[in-house]
């Protein structure tokens, strides 16, 4: 049972190899996006902060809010 397992293995190497690498980048990828995530949303509540304690206006808040993004226009 083992030897079959093994053999079928040997046979398909480079498909096997390919799924694994498949896998382990979208496995990346997913973990990239949760750390991204979660670092906006720190930053969020951290300005959020700010703003409640009078440190920053709203207005400089919003902007830093909006710094950076993809959708941003000048």
């Amino acid at each position: 049972m083992a030897s079959d397992f093994s053999k079928v293995v040997a046979e398909n190497l480079f498909v096997v190899m390919g799924g694994a690498v498949a896998v382990v980048a979208i496995l990346a990828s997913s973990i990239k996006s949760v750390v991204g995530s979660l670092s906006r949303e720190r930053s969020r509540r951290e300005i959020a902060a700010y703003i409640a304690e009078k440190s920053m206006t709203p207005e400089e808040g919003e902007r830093l809010m909006n710094a950076g993004s993809k959708n941003n226009q000048c």
